[in-house]
């Protein structure tokens, strides 16, 4: 009997080739591995606690190594944090804890030298309450057409002392708050984020030159938050009887997914397709269906949306393969790709989502089995990496990073957390600085601590810890990105090829490659044969036939 492992070994030069190989070709998005950066989380380059501009910048190579085709960066912007820089007070500056626009230029341009891209967040849903135009609309009072360019009402009741809605924020508690002269202003999110009204003219004026500013400055795309926000329903109607609203939902609701929200992005492509170099929009868009996501990547719009009906379903085969169909025969007929994304920094990191019982949701406060949840993770990731199209890693998923669920309540940060009525508010779980070194401070995060205190042993999970090790979740991640930058089978096209498989099963063909990813608790006989490329576990050989363990994936080359 033989046996075969997950890992492969470190990269090398041949690597960083093939790397700058897909830096240059045409319609790199198509099947781009995108890894998002969290610049609070990721490196600290002045010892203050806090990840910057410039520990990225240094971090660049590991990204390069990895494999991964483009960076994205949650918000720099200069903003007071009172949603982790969601609250945006000036989108043409970097705010200082992260850095300046030297800063922000230096990094554009490294990343373009190793062949990386760069996608960077939008915020046009909504500002801060410090942003200039929302200052002067507050100083200039009722009927100002500077109050024109968010959504002031006066209020119901006999003093205007009720809320021209019944809207509730999406963290919780009621969607407007009333200011010293009587009238109301909406915010979605917190008080401290008002709702842009993109009715008038000054707001879509104001993104379109924000967009030209970027893209001169060298950025190769824009990844829109709140992308399905925008536009409400004319007269702000009352919702009426419902559950209180979720972050990360599909409902129905007059102030998310209206139509008018798609004329708005045929604008931005056409600014956007005047740049060369194939920049691309990505969408942040929570629909009720993935048909209504696919509205988002019509040809004149925009280039991906995100999928999260793929990142909220169990590991679970038959609802792993209905979600996947659905999404691919969605995508086909605009001829966009599919996303693909198990974790990002809105969500329980998959690694301890899966270590718990499904139907918990997205935000999980329970450590659960870890040992089986990294084994799962694991497992969803090479299928995830075989899919067709595109796919989005989360920070620390490449190293098996579970979500810190056991934070003191004291030095949370999650605005959602402070507001009782609404979200769980555990997202900070997720968003723990990544460790680099085995020993130090922070585990190489930076000389100064970090902004979250990161659990004890959290250095062995680190990169130090996993690199050049076989089986280590890390090297797994590289082996991973390595087959598909060299196999045209992988990432390119619209479809599978489902093939036989036992219950709980998944196994399908993409030309002469075949991915099987058992989601059950027992071993199973893979029903193909061929040469064993990877595998999220081990596996054994014996008898002309191929065991596969219980939550693991195995990728074949049947010829």
């Amino acid at each position: 009997m033989s046996q075969q492992h997950s890992a492969a070994p470190a990269p090398t030069a041949q690597t960083a080739s093939a790397v700058a190989t897909v830096g240059r070709r045409r319609d790199w998005w198509r099947d781009a591995v995108i890894y998002q950066v969290y610049p609070r989380s990721f490196a600290d380059s002045n010892g203050d606690g806090m990840g910057d501009l410039e520990g990225v910048r240094t971090r660049l190579p590991y990204l390069r190594d990895l494999g991964v085709d483009a960076v994205w960066l949650s918000p720099f912007y200069a903003s007071p944090q009172a949603d982790a820089g969601y609250d945006v007070a000036d989108y043409r500056a970097v705010d200082p804890m992260f850095g300046n626009l030297l800063d922000a230029d230096a990094l554009i341009r490294d990343a373009h030298e190793l062949n990386l891209r760069i996608i960077v967040d939008l915020v046009p849903n909504h500002s801060s309450d410090q942003h200039e135009w929302f200052k002067r609309a507050l100083a200039e009072g009722p009927g100002s057409p500077s109050r024109d360019r968010y959504h002031f009402r006066p209020g119901k009741g006999e003093n205007g002392e009720l809320p021209p809605n019944d809207w509730e924020s999406i963290f919780g508690g009621p969607a407007w708050t009333r200011v010293p002269d009587g009238e109301w202003y909406l915010h979605l999110f917190a008080p401290e984020q008002p709702d842009f009204n993109w009715d008038h003219p000054a707001v879509g004026d104001e993104f379109r030159s924000i967009l030209r500013f970027w893209l001169d400055m060298g950025v190769d795309g824009f990844r829109i938050d709140v992308a399905h926000g925008l536009v409400k329903a004319e007269g702000l109607p009352d919702l009426g009887s419902h559950e209180q609203l979720k972050l990360l939902g599909n409902d129905v609701m007059p102030f998310f997914d209206q139509d008018g929200v798609h004329e708005i992005y045929r604008q931005w492509r056409v600014i956007l397709d005047e740049y060369s170099g194939e920049r691309i929009f990505v969408a942040e868009a929570w629909t009720p269906t993935v048909e209504r996501t696919a509205n988002y990547v019509r040809p004149d719009e925009l280039h991906q949306a995100f999928n999260f009906q793929y990142l909220s379903t169990a590991w679970d085969a038959d609802e792993l393969r209905t979600v996947i169909d659905r999404t691919l025969e969605a995508m086909r007929p605009v001829g966009a790709p599919a996303t693909w994304v198990l974790s990002n920094h809105d969500v329980t990191r998959h690694a301890t989502r899966f270590a718990n019982p499904p139907g918990l949701g997205t935000q999980i406060r329970l450590a659960g089995d870890r040992e089986l949840g990294l084994r799962r993770a694991r497992a969803a990731t090479l299928l995830m990496l075989a899919l067709p199209g595109s796919v989005y890693v989360y920070q620390g998923e490449e190293l098996g990073l579970p979500d810190v669920v056991d934070l003191p309540d004291e030095v949370r940060q999650d605005p959602a957390y402070f507001r009782g009525a609404g979200q769980d508010g555990f997202r900070d779980g997720c968003r723990v600085p990544i460790p680099w070194t085995r020993t130090g401070s922070s585990y190489g995060f930076g000389d100064g601590g970090s902004w979250l205190p990161q659990p004890e042993g959290w250095g062995e999970l680190s990169v130090e810890a996993q690199t050049g090790v076989a089986d280590s979740t890390l090297e797994l991640y590289r082996a991973a990105l390595a087959v598909r930058r060299e196999r045209p089978d992988l990432g390119a096209g619209d479809a599978v090829e489902w093939l036989k498989a036992p219950e709980g099963v998944l196994a399908f063909r993409r030309g002469e490659f075949v991915c099987v990813a058992n989601t059950t608790g027992e071993s199973v006989t893979a029903p193909v044969r061929g040469r064993v490329l990877l595998a999220s576990g081990e596996v054994s050989e014996a008898d002309g036939e191929v065991k596969v363990p219980a939550d693991t994936t195995v990728w074949w080359a049947t010829a």
